[in-house]
């Protein structure tokens, strides 16, 4: 019989909120900048940022239900789940407020949602390559579609698809969507979060409900105003083939920084989606000058 190779133990603790366990990296000490990955990400996809904040600030880091170390969560995500979820979370950490806030992709949407429920905890925020949709709509059959995506995600874990294809799911990502075209992520983290069968399950999920996501935030902007606070938009301008592709973007998240009147956009024409590995030095600036103000 051959032994199984122990379980890796990941840095940080974990955190049970409303019933399921949430893994959590806090490093640093000072003002209090939480930050979220982008769908399906985890904890480490801002392991090239943290270090040079920690000096300055206390950086807490967390993977949503089921990606990362985290256990899944029963309920299908919302925007009003994720934003409390990190109201909930920075309260079981007894973090002192208001907070920055950090956001890669899909992230961006929980952390604006975050400040329009809770503008006297917002100190700032700061949304890296932010997902951004002018007029979004919720898709029909949203349950359908949740039970399929679990399904799928479930019958990977039941063949051991998921373990076999889920961090060459990731090398894949970041070859297209990072110009350094390599994780610096280590090993056994990936292997312990995409190899897992919790992962495919929630970043299918988080896809399926990503247009029902964002036609929640389109709602909550029309009742609940974005806090005047310092908002950065990080727009990564190097990973379309096309110019006309490239100034749609741009001209969409310079739209989405004058949300905010102290907001600011950024174009990184050196960076593709994942900023965090190609300009690490401008995301860390960012949340400087976010601190600062």
């Amino acid at each position: 019989m051959v032994a199984r190779r122990p379980v890796p133990v990941p840095p940080g603790e974990f955190v049970r909120i409303d019933g399921t366990a949430l893994h959590v990296v806090r490093e640093g000490a000072g003002p209090v900048v939480i930050a979220t990955s982008g769908l399906g990400g985890a904890w480490f996809d801002w392991d090239p940022v943290v270090p040079p904040l920690t000096a300055d600030c206390t950086v807490v880091r967390f993977d949503r239900p089921g990606l990362g170390y985290s256990q899944p969560d029963p309920r299908p995500p919302t925007l009003a789940h994720e934003a409390d979820r990190i109201a909930a979370l920075a309260d079981a950490l007894a973090l002192p407020g208001p907070y920055v806030l950090l956001a890669h992709s899909l992230g961006a949407f929980h952390v604006e949602g975050f400040a329009r429920m809770y503008p006297e905890r917002t100190a700032g925020l700061v949304l890296v390559d932010p997902s951004n949709e002018e007029k979004p709509r919720p898709r029909p059959a949203r349950q359908a579609r949740i039970r399929a995506a679990r399904a799928l995600g479930g019958a990977m874990r039941a063949t051991g698809v998921s373990r076999a294809i889920g961090p060459a799911a990731r090398r894949s990502i970041l070859f297209t969507q990072s110009r350094r075209h390599r994780d610096v992520a280590d090993a056994r983290w990936v292997r312990g979060s995409y190899g897992s069968g919790r992962f495919f399950a929630a970043a299918l999920t988080e896809n399926a409900t990503y247009f029902d996501v964002a036609a929640e935030l389109a709602d909550l902007r029309r009742v609940a105003p974005l806090p005047d606070v310092p908002l950065r938009v990080l727009a990564a301008a190097g990973g379309y083939e096309s110019l006309a592709a490239r100034a749609r973007w741009v001209r969409a998240l310079r739209t989405l920084a004058n949300l905010s009147p102290q907001g600011r956009c950024e174009v990184l024409d050196d960076s593709a989606h994942f900023v965090m590995l190609d300009r690490p030095d401008a995301v860390g600036e960012a949340v400087r000058e976010v601190l600062a103000r």
